[in-house]
């Protein structure tokens, strides 16, 4: 009787482990064999039998475990301990760590692979900010503010264009208990406008449920559900809040093996699972729908090219010969075809400040490209950008790297101390002492080309692809300083819309008057103000 209890009591031990912790039960992975060693440490301990010796002063054990259960219990510590190092050990597989991210293409302009982008699409909400927009829309509702708090924000296109995404989450076990179908939708807050914030909380005029999210309990756990669904032997890793282009929920979960020992962690598909139904699809990375954007997580992708960096010249490379290393993480950028890639610089070890080259990984394919061109780390754009408004304390969001007029150009908002954006920043990749500020991305615009400029590093209009140069004459203009620079706004016949230039472009724009005949050049874009790229004012007979 006494054995079968301690089987029993063994047995609901084992049930608990397994139901809290979620251990992958697949070679590989240390969660089942510590819990398997955990179980037999736990059986060894009750199995011992305790007395007291004749003398009735002395404790003695009077029954031990079998030799067998000794004998599991030293196999689950080789597996735990000894496997590991002589199959994952990077000393005994550098070259297999070097090569994991695959084939790394050799690419030449990095400008050409971010594609060109108008003022109204580029990003200016951070996910700090996306953060504190959220609070306040769910704030305004003190009902279900005291219900439910905000999930982790995502960065996703949604009909072409770009949000920062969140579920609403039970803030705790009872909120759960009282509300078990599900919290009542997600936050959207666009990339791009700070002022667009919207709480979904119906689709097609159906109120939505997140029942299944990382908030809830017992088989409502976004992980417990998938895993007691037939996935307890897969790995399973970033678990992301996505919504299709209808706007319906779910989340994205990337399934993994290790290719290296218990190491060396590699994507080999995504699950789907409806955030309201639970409702399951498994899919390869081939067959993914065109609507999840991210399916490479941003840690595999990024340890894997530090790897590909660090073990360039094997293991032992004490000189740091030709190391190379990631800088400030990895950013999701969007590029041509509206293909998402997770974006980082490269230095060489022991730099801080210039990076040797740029890489762009497919967030989908891991199709990876290295851009091997020197410019500024985002840490030094970042300094840089500060340090033209340091009088004000603004501190710079992290950069994204955008095409701006074949330029690659990092672009960051500056916010004061309560996280809002105050101006906004752009700095050549290139060349960090490039920098344009503004309050709005237009004037930040014509700033930074005028610097751009300034210094010799005439923008060249050939890398757009639409230029049009135009005669015409002189209508409406007027000077505006900002930021202590003068920007010339003019209007002429025959053409609808508002240009802009500094003397930086020309001379001739600071003497131009209304009714003089003018020729200029310019790229053509979706903006209602236009910067020229040259102007000649063919009223004016200037000697050489």
């Amino acid at each position: 009787m006494k054995k079968f209890v301690q089987v029993l009591f063994l047995l609901f031990l084992g049930f608990l482990l397994f139901y809290l912790n979620l251990p992958v039960i697949s070679y590989g992975f240390y969660g089942i064999g510590v819990i398997v060693l955990v179980l037999a440490l736990f059986y060894f301990f009750i199995s011992l039998g305790f007395g007291i010796d004749s003398t009735g002063k002395k404790v003695m054990i009077k029954s031990r475990p079998s030799k067998f259960l000794l004998f599991f219990i030293g196999i689950i510590l080789v597996y735990l301990s000894v496997i590991p190092i002589i199959t994952t050990a990077t000393i005994f597989h550098a070259s297999k760590y070097q090569k994991m991210i695959g084939k790394v293409e050799s690419g030449d302009k990095i400008s050409e692979h971010i594609a060109p982008i108008s003022m109204d699409k580029i990003r200016v909400v951070d996910q700090k900010l996306a953060y504190l927009l959220g609070e306040k829309i769910i704030g305004s509702q003190p009902a279900l503010g005291s219900q439910v708090e905000l999930g982790n924000f995502s960065i996703q296109k949604v009909n072409d264009e770009l949000y920062w995404i969140a579920p609403l989450l039970h803030s705790g076990f009872f909120k759960w208990f009282n509300n078990k179908e599900g919290t009542p939708g997600y936050v959207m807050v666009s990339a791009t406008n700070e002022r667009d914030v919207k709480l979904v909380q119906t689709i097609n005029g159906k109120p939505l449920k997140i029942k299944y999210q990382s908030n809830a309990y017992f088989s409502s756990e976004i992980h417990r559900h998938i895993y007691f669904n037939g996935y307890a032997t897969t790995g399973l890793a970033d678990f992301t809040f996505e919504v299709d282009e209808q706007g319906n929920p779910f989340w994205v979960i990337a399934t993994y093996d290790k290719k290296i020992g218990f190491s060396g962690e590699n994507t080999n598909g995504i699950l789907v699972v409806d955030a309201q139904t639970g409702e399951i699809e498994h899919y390869s990375i081939a067959d993914s729908p065109v609507w999840v954007d991210r399916i490479q997580p941003a840690e595999f992708v990024e340890n894997q090219l530090n790897d590909w960096g660090e073990l360039v010249n094997g293991y032992w490379n004490f000189s740091n010969t030709d190391k190379l290393q990631i800088t400030e993480g990895l950013t999701l950028v969007y590029g041509h075809n509206n293909k998402s890639y997770w974006y980082t610089g490269l230095t060489s070890v022991g730099s801080d400040e210039s990076a040797v080259g740029f890489v762009l990984v497919d967030t989908r394919t891991k199709e990876t490209t290295f851009y091997k061109q020197s410019g500024a780390t985002e840490f030094a754009a970042q300094s840089s950008a500060e340090g033209k408004v340091q009088e004000k304390g603004y501190k710079a969001s992290l950069p994204i790297p955008y095409n701006i007029n074949g330029i690659p150009t990092y672009v960051m908002t500056l916010k004061d101390d309560g996280g809002l954006v105050k101006m906004y920043a752009m700095v050549a990749i290139n060349d960090y002492t490039i920098v344009g500020v503004g309050n709005s991305m237009r004037e930040t615009l014509t700033s930074f080309k005028s610097v751009y400029n300034m210094t010799g590093n005439k923008i060249n209009p050939s890398n757009v692809a639409a230029k049009k140069s135009i005669s015409s004459v002189i209508n409406r203009i007027q000077s505006d300083v900002r930021n202590g620079n003068s920007f010339y706004y003019f209007t002429v016949k025959d053409y609808p819309n508002i240009f802009v230039g500094s003397s930086q472009i020309s001379n001739e724009i600071p003497v131009s008057i209304v009714g003089d005949s003018i020729k200029v050049s310019f790229d053509i874009d979706n903006e209602q103000v236009i910067d020229v790229t040259s102007f000649d004012n063919l009223n004016l007979k200037l000697k050489e």
